[in-house]
């Protein structure tokens, strides 16, 4: 059996917001954006469009889903994207005003620093050491 993980889903209040920052902020790429009518949209990036996974958007359009903007995984690390350059593409992203707790730091399995996406979702930037 060959199973993966395709697409994890982000809440985002809204869809040019949430494509300009991950485009323009974080480097991704956009992989997706089609309209299926009545404001619904499949909008996917990735940081590279060679990713297995990428990140699908969801528009918060309930109460529910607007109260969870954010906090997906309360003020836990959400997601981790791997890098081959944790220190360059942390300060290509810091000039691009993308807010980090930290600076990157020599940790035993690389080097990682934990940035946040504009609504405050947490992310963690790792270079892996021989993996």
């Amino acid at each position: 059996m060959n199973r993966k993980i395709g697409f994890v889903t982000i809440l985002v209040k809204d869809y040019d917001e949430a494509i300009q920052f991950y485009t323009e902020k974080l480097g991704f790429e956009l992989l997706a954006d089609n309209a299926f009518g009545h404001g619904m949209r499949w909008v996917a990036v990735a940081p590279s469009a060679s990713n297995e996974t990428a990140i699908v958007f969801v528009q918060a359009d309930t109460s529910e889903k607007v109260a969870r903007l954010g906090s997906q995984a309360a003020n836990h690390v959400f997601l981790v994207i791997h890098t081959d350059d944790c220190r360059r593409d942390y300060d290509a992203m810091k000039a691009r005003g993308v807010h980090f707790f930290g600076e990157p730091s020599d940790v035993p399995w690389g080097v990682e620093v934990v940035f946040e996406d504009l609504y405050g979702n947490r992310f963690d930037l790792v270079q892996h050491n021989g993996f």
